[in-house]
């Protein structure tokens, strides 16, 4: 067969290659079995998958699990956990692509970090009142949070529209800035509390809001998955819902340890 166009009817290549799918083209049977196979699934054509998102998460949070046992055997590096941690979450944050291997770096330092936290705490005396046990609180706490949100978005009990977004994001903001001043009058303050501002029940109120910030935090995160999921994301983004969850998470369970090392001290 011979093409209409001058310049590749010309192409002896273009007109043996037409020959061949005119030879080759499927019978009618064949069209119609084509037509009625079932539709390519999400893995097969590369998109995210709630299974997806599962697995990365359960990858990230072992790293971080190893971490954590690290820094629970040398506390000693709480800071190297910290900074380095804080960095590799930024760069992770800002990153366009995800990428796996900073993510699971971030994992690891993180739980240095959460590892040497924990201990603190679980060893910490506060007006003569150990905290022991309160690592184990804290993660069921934690579990208990989430187990619950997931359970409040799952049920349309909680629907994240842009307002609610919006309100969300001005609450961090504020938050952040307390945790800034808070931090600030902790090293130049005189207060003997090791929580500084956060004591009493003004800190009390502050860990509840900060505990209830973190779980909206998880709706975020919950309807970033499902909406990912459900436009068909690149499964690659899987790799960046397991690092927001991680990233909550983490924040949750720290909130969760001050906040009962409060309600111990009083």
């Amino acid at each position: 067969m011979q093409s209409n166009n001058p310049v590749f009817g010309r192409t002896e290549g273009f007109s043996a290659s037409r020959a061949g799918v005119d030879a080759a083209s499927p019978r009618a049977d064949q069209l119609e079995d084509m037509y009625a196979a079932p539709s390519a699934t999400p893995v097969q054509t590369g998109r995210m998958t709630y299974d997806d998102v599962v697995v990365k998460t359960g990858i990230t949070f072992a790293v971080l699990l190893v971490g954590a046992v690290i820094g629970w055997q040398l506390p000693g590096l709480f800071w190297i956990g910290m900074i380095v941690g804080l960095v590799l979450g930024l760069v992770n944050a800002f990153r366009r692509e995800p990428s796996p291997a900073l993510i699971l770096a971030y994992a690891a330092f993180e739980g240095v970090f959460v590892g040497s936290v924990s201990f603190m705490f679980e060893n910490m005396q506060i007006n003569g009142n150990s905290l022991d046990g309160i690592v184990a609180q804290a993660v069921l706490a934690t579990l208990a949070v989430f187990g619950v949100t997931l359970w409040a978005y799952r049920s349309r009990r909680i629907r994240v529209t842009p307002k609610f977004q919006r309100g969300v994001m001005i609450a961090a903001g504020g938050y952040l800035v307390f945790l800034l001043l808070n931090f600030l009058f902790q090293i130049f303050g005189s207060s003997d509390s090791p929580f500084g501002f956060r004591s009493g029940l003004l800190g009390i109120a502050i860990g509840l809001f900060a505990v209830g910030l973190a779980a909206l935090f998880l709706v975020l995160d919950f309807d970033f998955i499902e909406q990912g999921v459900r436009n068909g994301l690149p499964a690659r983004y899987a790799w960046t819902a397991a690092f927001g969850l991680v990233v909550t998470l983490v924040w949750l369970y720290i909130e969760l340890l001050q906040l009962l090392a409060i309600l111990n001290s009083e």
